[in-house]
Formats: C-alpha cells, sequence, structure tokens
C-alpha cells in the first residue's frame, strides 16, 4: 500500500490531490516550479517561460456554484463568475482551511521522474527535484502529476506561407497581459476559441482595429443565461443530460442553433461555422456580437498568407498596416521530467485509463491529474479523479486488467471522433455531467437518485432537475460531508447573493402569478419524465 505521494504542481488540480491524499491518510509533498499556489490562475506580469499564463483581465467562464471543490463552497458573496483574483482569492481560503501549504515546496522544479529498479514489486518512483540550484533525489510510493495542459504554446507559422517576412509584430496570446500597449494599432487575432475572442473584445476598447480571423467560425454562447441565471447552472443538469442522451442528435442541434442565432444570427455576424452545435465545442464570448456590430471587431476568414506589412485572406481580401499578428492557436502538452516509454504523448495524445492511469505500468502508482477539456469546470473533475487515485494507492481499489483498460480508452477515443470534428485536443474532450458521474461511480460516491427519491425527495429533485454541483458527490460514500444536502438546497440562494445587491419591491400580483407558472412547469417535466422512463 501506497504512504508517500509527490504532487508536481500547486494549481487547481495540484491542490485538491493534495487535499484527497490527506483525507487518505497518505504522506504528501507537493512540488511547485514557482513561488506560490495557483498554476493557470495566478497572474503575473511578465511571461514566464514552461509556466501557464494568464492576462488581467481574465474572467473565468464556469460559475461558482459548479467549479468549487465539493466540500467548500466559494462564499456566497463573490460574483457567480469570478476575476482570476477571486478564483486565486477562493484557492488561498481553501489552502488555508485544509492547512496544505506546509506540504507544499515552493521553487522546487522536478527535473527527473523515474522508476526504482525494484517497481514492479514496490511501485516506487525516484523524484529528483531541483531548488536553488541544487538537485535532490527523493523516493516515493506514488505520483500525481497535475500540470496541465496551458503551458506549451501550439504556434502554427508553418501552415502560413510569408510569416516569415513579415515586417510586424508575431506573437501568441499566452504572452498578452494588458491592452494599452496595444493603443492605436492594427492587431490581427488568429484563432476564435475562448481566448481568441475574449483578448480581441479586450483590445477592441484601445485599438485603432482588430481583426478576428477564423478557419472554421463557432457557435457563441453567453455565460448568463435563461432567468438570468449561469449558463452551465441552467443547462448541466441530470435531467437535461437524460435528454441529450435520448432525443436524436439531429434536433438538439436545430433547437441550440436556433436558440443562439435567437440573440444574434451568427451568418450575419461572419462567425457561423462549418460544423453544427454539438459537433464541437462553443465559444463563449458574452461581449463578441457587440464589438462586431459597433465595428471594434471585424471578422474575417483564414489566412492564406503574409506579406511584409499585411496579410491576404482565403476570400481574397487583403488588410495592409498590420502591426501586430497574435495567435490564439492552443497549447500542447508534454511531460519532459518522465521517459516516454512510461508516457508518451503523440499529436496531443495520450493513452489513460479514465484520463489519469498508463495502462501499462505493472503497479498502478502514477496518475495524471486536469489532463482533460472538459465542457465544464476542471475543478471539480480533478477532485473526483485525485479521490479515486488516492484509494486505488491504497489498495481500496483494483483496476481492471490491461485488455480492459485499452479497450475503454479506445472506445472513448472512437466515440469521440464521431461526435466532434477534428480539433487539437479531441482525445481530451468530456461532456461534464457523464464524467463526474463515471468518476463518482467508480469511488463509490455517486448520488443513490432512487434511495433519495424515496426518502427525501426534496433533495432528489434539486439532484436531478437541479444543476449536477459538485457538492453532490459528498452526499454518500467515502468522503461524506454533513454540510452537503443544505448546500445543495440552498444553491439558489447563494446563486442570487451575488447579484440581487439592491432589495427590490415585488409588484402586487407578482407572486401570485407565478405560481401557475411553476406548476405548468412542474407538470411538464413530469410528464417527460413519464415519456422517458417509458420509452427506455
Amino acid at each position: 500500500m501506497a504512504k508517500t505521494v509527490a504532487v508536481i504542481g500547486a494549481g487547481a488540480s495540484g491542490l485538491t490531490a493534495l487535499k484527497c491524499c490527506l483525507d487518505e491518510g497518505l504522506q504528501p509533498t507537493c512540488f511547485e516550479r514557482s513561488e506560490d499556489i495557483g498554476g493557470l490562475w495566478r497572474f503575473q506580469e511578465c511571461d514566464i517561460s514552461d509556466q501557464a499564463s494568464i492576462y488581467k483581465s481574465l474572467t473565468i467562464n464556469t460559475s461558482k456554484e459548479m467549479m468549487s471543490y465539493s466540500d467548500f463552497p466559494i462564499p456566497k458573496d463573490f460574483p457567480n463568475y469570478m476575476h482570476n483574483s477571486k478564483v486565486m482569492e477562493y484557492f488561498r481560503m481553501y489552502a488555508k482551511h485544509f492547512n496544505l501549504l506546509k506540504y507544499i515546496r515552493f521553487k522546487a522544479c522536478v527535473c527527473q521522474i523515474r522508476k526504482r529498479p525494484d517497481f514492479p514489486i514496490t511501485g516506487q518512483w525516484e523524484v529528483v527535484t531541483e531548488m536553488y540550484g541544487k538537485r535532490e533525489s527523493t523516493i516515493f510510493d506514488a505520483i500525481m502529476v497535475c500540470t496541465g495542459h496551458h503551458v506549451y504554446p501550439y504556434f502554427p507559422l508553418d501552415s502560413f506561407p510569408g510569416v516569415k517576412k513579415f515586417k510586424g509584430k508575431i506573437m501568441h496570446s499566452r504572452e498578452y497581459k494588458h491592452p494599452e500597449e496595444f493603443r492605436d494599432r492594427r492587431v490581427l487575432m488568429i484563432g476564435l476559441g475562448n481566448s481568441g475572442a475574449d483578448i480581441s473584445v479586450d483590445l477592441s476598447h484601445v485599438t485603432k482595429q482588430i481583426f478576428l480571423s477564423t478557419r472554421t467560425g463557432t457557435w457563441v454562447v453567453n455565460r448568463v443565461s435563461d432567468d438570468g441565471y449561469p449558463l452551465d447552472v441552467v443547462h448541466f443538469t441530470r435531467f437535461k443530460n437524460l435528454l441529450r442522451q435520448t432525443l436524436p442528435v439531429a434536433l438538439l442541434n436545430l433547437w441550440g442553433e436556433r436558440k443562439l442565432n435567437t440573440r444574434f444570427n451568427h451568418e450575419n455576424y461572419g462567425i457561423k461555422p462549418q460544423h453544427r452545435f454539438l459537433s464541437r465545442y462553443p465559444t463563449v464570448g458574452d461581449d463578441l456580437p457587440n464589438a462586431i456590430i459597433t465595428g471594434r471587431v471585424l471578422m474575417k476568414p483564414n489566412v492564406k498568407e503574409f506579406t511584409e506589412r499585411g496579410v491576404v485572406f482565403e476570400d481574397g481580401s487583403r488588410e495592409e498596416n498590420i502591426d501586430v499578428v497574435m495567435f490564439a492557436t492552443g497549447y500542447n502538452f508534454s511531460f519532459p521530467f518522465i521517459d516516454e516509454s512510461i508516457i508518451s504523448v503523440r499529436n496531443n495524445q495520450v493513452p489513460l485509463y479514465k484520463f489519469i492511469f498508463p495502462p501499462h505500468l505493472e503497479r498502478p502508482t502514477l496518475a495524471i491529474v486536469g489532463l482533460l477539456q472538459p465542457l465544464g469546470a476542471i475543478m471539480p473533475i480533478a477532485e473526483l479523479q485525485s479521490r479515486w487515485a488516492t484509494r486505488v494507492f491504497k489498495g481500496l481499489i483494483k483496476l481492471p486488467p490491461v485488455d480492459v483498460m485499452m479497450d475503454d480508452i479506445a472506445k472513448k477515443m472512437k466515440k469521440n471522433e464521431k461526435r466532434y470534428t477534428p480539433s487539437q485536443h479531441i482525445s481530451l474532450q468530456v461532456q461534464y455531467v457523464d464524467c463526474v458521474d463515471e468518476l463518482a461511480s467508480l469511488s463509490g460516491v455517486k448520488p443513490d437518485l432512487l434511495r433519495l427519491f424515496l426518502t427525501d425527495p426534496k433533495l432528489a429533485w434539486k439532484v436531478f432537475f437541479g444543476p449536477c454541483s459538485p457538492v453532490q458527490f459528498r452526499l454518500n460514500g467515502p468522503g461524506k460531508w454533513d454540510g452537503a444536502r443544505e448546500a445543495i438546497l440552498t444553491q439558489k440562494e447563494r446563486i442570487v447573493e451575488a447579484t440581487k445587491t439592491r432589495a427590490v419591491q415585488m409588484c402586487s400580483g407578482a407572486h401570485a402569478a407565478s405560481v401557475p407558472c411553476l406548476l405548468i412547469k412542474a407538470i411538464g417535466c413530469f410528464a417527460v419524465l413519464v415519456l422517458l422512463v417509458a420509452f427506455l
């Protein structure tokens, strides 16, 4: 049974991995190459090589109820969508509450992780670290790698003819920090993912003109959804997930596209993609339509070639006097401190059982945490991964045979290839509710809906029809938290607390008028549920 565990990285995944080790009575040591916790979410004025990087204005695109750690809810007065400084404040609260800092070695760079000679018997690892120029070797029973996949920028310059003769500045979006240095410049952004859209809007307030180039287009969603509630709170529910699994994909695509086009017609804004709504992750771009309609952002097709001072697009149009070209083209990931015989990354693909365990190791004592790209928050998934992995380390849970694990990996990849259009990280994509429920089932912490409906129907209603929030996985099983039920029942109050900062008097008759609406919704939900049960 493992006792000592090395945790690599003290970011969003590393912090919860550290805490899960302590929950299971393990002895963790966390190695963090920087001088602070937070990983990706710690803003720094300078872009530091081999470290994740964000810009000053970045606001998270998952809401607080859906991104919190399961037994430590985010304070109710925090915004539903938090600025990066608020995310860091929450991480510090979490680390302090569970006394995690004393287990972290800062400014410790992991140089190499290698198997011990007796690894087939002991499963032990030798971890070589460097602190202040001094190297040290330590033996650990298990390893949790929590370094993320937003470190090494993907810079596809070879795909753009003439780029070497371009006289302006070329940079990657990871280098971007503030808009002011781009004041009165003409900027071309290449890439329409979350970063490309968000930075373009940020820049558009100070630049002379910003051009946003996209090869495929995208569907744009808004953080604010029905009745003003957060997008993930409204749509990431078990009920809606059941509908997504049951209804025809063509119908879901039609519904999604019509709903998004109701806000703004994607074709008229030059954003409409070549793929259907569910074939690729959408882009969160609250302010992008406003920037386009006011002319601050001009949409452009893919770049065909560069000139000395400008670009030619695939539709034949040209833009001259471009001062800066910024590539928002994502990231590659790698594990330079682990030998390729242990983990081999090819074209941003690495075979991991449940996105965690290398299947061919003689002993399951190496876990990769947070190496996936969910349509939703990473924190709850990383926590569930860590809860499962630590119990595997202890021998409380056994992994299946290698052939079973390889078959599971192949099935997941085949499913993604069928569902999504080709993309850089297609192998890492997961649906939030499906992913957390699968991990929770492996650890024995998934809510028992049938039992809940029989014993606590009020709670069961919230668990099934309400947001599939992380706290649900503290209702039962290992790590059960007594405050979970109350936290689930008061989710709506915590969401509204952050927005309703001014008391509003109800109009006479408004409350009475809402009662029939609630009754109609309840009857409709019940009818749909009956039909689904009958269908299944």
